[in-house]
Order: structure tokens, then C-alpha cells, then sequence
């Protein structure tokens, strides 16, 4: 098993006069630990899980959600593969696209994998060489997404979303790695159980001609995936995201 969950007892957490952490555990015994931030609420359940050979233990912990201030601040957001995501206050956050930059030494790897002769040693350490650089891919993805979410609940009050139908959208072959890398779902994820315990609200509407209608007059301007730059005949000259991050917000806050 990769992990084993106490309900309710058979564990405790606590500390010596140094400050090291000690976690008690039933049938086990005491294991240093490094907490990565202060425990608040009641904890619930403990869960240890492996991911290769490092050990973590996860706590549930049951508490009062903490109600930020309001900022006055609504914001409209466009998600992409180009740009990560685009704001309508014009704002962008650049795709980091760790899975692209990684590719070309992930598939060196992988040959030399696939070279090596089954149910050997040197076989099972480029296995666990490669996985590791699959975990160090994932962890840059979230530790992004993680700190982009809390900088949008942290800023706005209400914020709104495209609904995606991203199930359906990685299924062109075409997009569905970049798609896949990007994580928007994840990213939506994120900021809305970020949003909902901090008393911010997260608006979901149609995506249909966000990008073709005009923010400035409502006119649609058709135009293909090519045309980045949005241009109406009211005179509106704008990037082609952030005219749909504009649309985004106006579906959100009037409906």
C-alpha cells in the first residue's frame, strides 16, 4: 500500500522544548517530522502516504473558515495555452509550461529506459530516475497554480470563470498535452475552494463568443485562433484575451 489512513485516533503530534516536531503513531512509534506550516483547527484523520521514497503525513483538520475583507474587486478571467490566463484589468500570467520544457530530457530518458534489459537493477533505477522527474513536473505545477489561486482570492471578491468543457476539449489530439500541462481544471479547483473559504465568490458562465463580441459596443467581430488582436468598427483596439476576460466579467457580474 502507498498510504494508510488513522480515523480519528492512533496518532498525536507533539513537540519537544527544541521545536522538532514528533508524530506518535499506533503499532509504529515516534517519527520526527518537519510540518510546513502550523496546524489550525481539529484535526480528524491522519493519512501517511509514499510518493517514491519520501514519506508524508497529511492531516484532516476540521476548523471555522477565515473570512477575508472585501476588496470591492470583481475580475473577469480567460484561460489559454499561449498566455496561462488573462485578466480583464489587463493583467497577464505567463504559461510556465513545465511538462514542454522538460520534454526533450524526459524522452532521453526514456530511451535509455527502454534500453535497459527487464527485471534488472539498472532498469529499475532509471524507473524510479524518470519517475522522479514526473513528480518534480507535477509539484512545479501545483506549487504554481497554488500560489496563483490564493493571489486571485486574496485580490477579488467575486471572480468568474469560462464554464470548460475541458473533458471534451483534451480530446483533440492536438491541444490535449498543452491543455494537460496548463491544468486549468486544477487551477478552477483551486481558486474556487480557496474562494469559498474565504468568503469570495466564484462565478461560472457560457463560454459561447466570448472572444468574438465586442466589450466596448456588443457587435461581434468574427475572427479565427490566429487574429490575436481584436478590432471593431466602434474603434476598440484591444488584445484579443483581455477583450474576452472583459465579456467574461460582464457575464458574471450582470448576467
Amino acid at each position: 500500500y502507498d498510504s494508510f489512513t488513522y480515523p480519528q485516533s492512533g496518532f498525536s503530534l507533539s513537540d519537544n522544548s527544541k521545536g522538532n516536531q514528533r508524530l506518535k503513531l499506533s503499532k509504529i512509534g515516534n517519527i520526527k517530522v518537519k510540518l510546513h506550516r502550523k496546524i489550525q483547527g481539529t484535526v480528524k484523520t491522519c493519512t501517511i502516504k509514499r510518493e517514491l521514497n519520501n514519506w508524508y503525513v497529511c492531516f484532516s483538520c476540521e476548523g471555522e473558515p477565515e473570512i477575508l475583507p472585501k476588496t470591492g474587486k470583481s475580475i473577469g478571467i480567460d484561460v489559454g495555452l499561449e498566455k496561462f490566463a488573462t485578466l480583464s484589468d489587463g493583467m497577464i500570467i505567463e504559461n510556465p509550461r513545465y511538462l514542454r520544457q522538460s520534454e526533450a530530457k524526459l524522452k532521453r530518458e526514456q530511451r535509455k529506459l527502454s534500453r535497459t534489459k527487464k527485471g534488472s537493477n539498472s532498469r529499475k533505477k532509471q524507473k524510479t530516475k524518470l519517475a522522479k522527474m514526473h513528480l518534480k513536473i507535477k509539484n512545479q505545477r501545483n506549487d504554481f497554480l497554488h500560489k496563483e489561486s490564493r493571489n486571485l482570492v486574496n485580490n477579488y471578491d467575486t471572480i468568474a470563470f469560462e464554464d470548460l468543457k475541458i473533458k471534451n476539449m483534451v480530446k483533440n489530439h492536438h491541444l490535449a498535452k498543452s491543455i494537460s500541462d496548463a491544468s486549468w481544471s486544477k487551477f478552477i479547483g483551486y481558486t474556487s475552494y480557496k474562494a469559498e473559504s474565504a468568503g469570495r465568490k466564484v462565478i461560472f458562465v457560457n463560454p459561447r463568443n466570448t472572444s468574438q463580441i465586442c466589450s466596448s459596443c456588443g457587435n461581434t467581430v468574427k475572427k479565427s485562433l490566429s487574429v490575436r488582436t481584436h478590432k471593431c468598427l466602434c474603434c476598440l483596439v484591444l488584445n484579443r484575451d483581455i477583450n474576452a476576460a472583459i465579456n467574461i466579467l460582464r457575464l458574471g457580474t450582470n448576467p
